[in-house]
């Protein structure tokens, strides 16, 4: 662990099961019950599941119908991402409070520097308590919160005791807490790649700490070395409030398959006008117009064509996507989703790594 650096105070708050949890908040008869956010009984997928709905096994972007499988009594109801925000925009407010070095996640999960807060409190884990306070009482729905000294600490200690719960990993128990970390909890390390270093023996951030950056980086190509490096709690990234998306996406699944061009082209006008005022709101352009195609058997392809000149308006982007979709093999089975996204876009996301320890906490 790199020692030539400043100690910092890292705070990841993650709000519990929030579109569920906004939904029964809003609707009483709802609270208590197995809840997923979007899709049916019969179509879609599911884009949050409350944790009465996860004891069944049900997740995010699980296909409705095994969610409906796992669990015959969830209720299904159609989000509505307008209210998400409104209370997203409530619960920044109040990140802001404390720091101006947030660096929001999604909707419901943000990184926050809190090294030198604006109320001068010492301790992360005091402002992380009073954060969770005033989020329930100006929302009425729990977070819960990591804290240590980088952001893969914080993110993976935000997991440890949720719902509504909290976790501090101080400096002086980094390296044993990774050694003793299972890798397939390691922030970063997906299903498949934990399958494969399971195959290799490597279990835990211990055995993960035994290879060498050649043997990582030789298995598991340019991720190698952010593995070799969070095993020894080095992670330098900063929290960029100026933290930019990469991608500008929307989506739709349909109550019928797509059966002919005509309609998902269609749908994919439709989808376009969508994505305009998406990268309108956010003075986003970008090169690269990107399909997504989910057929009715659940097999998915996507497709991508790229511009020499910015696309931010529908009727820029329509001349790419329509010559992706004159790809007659693209719907010669039906389409139960269609996405359109833009990439490349006008702006850069640069992030760093590396890390450190040592200060009240």
């Amino acid at each position: 662990m790199s020692d030539n650096l400043a100690i910092r105070k890292i705070i990841h708050i993650d709000m519990d099961a929030f579109y569920a949890s906004v939904e029964q908040r809003d609707n009483p008869d709802l609270k208590g019950k197995p809840v997923a956010v979007g899709g049916s009984k019969s179509r879609g997928v599911v884009a949050a599941a409350s944790y009465e709905a996860r004891k069944f096994g049900v997740r995010s972007a699980m296909p409705s119908v095994t969610a409906y499988r796992k669990c015959p009594d969830i209720v299904f109801v159609k989000p509505r991402f307008d209210v998400y925000k409104e209370v997203s925009q409530v619960i920044r407010g109040i990140f802001f409070e404390y720091t101006d070095l947030v660096e929001p996640l999604s909707l419901d999960e943000a990184y926050l520097d809190v090294t030198n807060n604006k109320i001068g409190l010492p301790s992360a884990t005091l402002i992380a308590q009073e954060i969770r306070k005033k989020i329930f009482e100006s929302t009425q729905l729990t977070c819960s919160a990591g804290i240590s000294i980088n952001k893969f600490l914080a993110k993976t200690a935000s997991d440890i005791n949720k719902p509504d719960g909290m976790k501090l990993i101080k400096p002086e128990e980094a390296v044993d807490f990774i050694e003793k970390l299972k890798v397939k909890d390691f922030f970063g390390v997906g299903k498949v790649t934990a399958d494969k270093m399971r195959r290799m023996g490597i279990h835990t951030g211990a055995d993960l700490k035994s290879k060498s950056l050649g043997f990582l980086s030789k298995n598991f190509g340019k991720s190698g070395s952010y593995y070799f490096n969070i095993c020894r709690g080095i992670d330098d990234r900063p929290v960029n409030p100026n933290r930019i998306r990469k991608s500008v996406s929307i989506e739709n699944t349909f109550d019928n398959d797509l059966t002919d061009v005509i309609e998902v082209e269609t749908e994919l006008q439709t989808l376009a006008e969508g994505l305009e005022k998406r990268l309108l709101n956010n003075t986003i352009q970008g090169k690269t117009v990107n399909i997504k195609i989910k057929y009715s058997d659940f097999e998915q392809v996507t497709r991508s064509k790229t511009s020499t000149q910015w696309l931010g308006k529908s009727s820029e982007i329509e001349p790419l996507w329509k010559e992706i979709i004159r790809d007659k093999q693209l719907v010669e089975k039906p389409i139960r989703l269609l996405g359109l996204g833009l990439s490349n876009l006008n702006s850069e996301e640069n992030e760093t790594q590396g890390l450190q320890l040592t200060l009240e906490f």
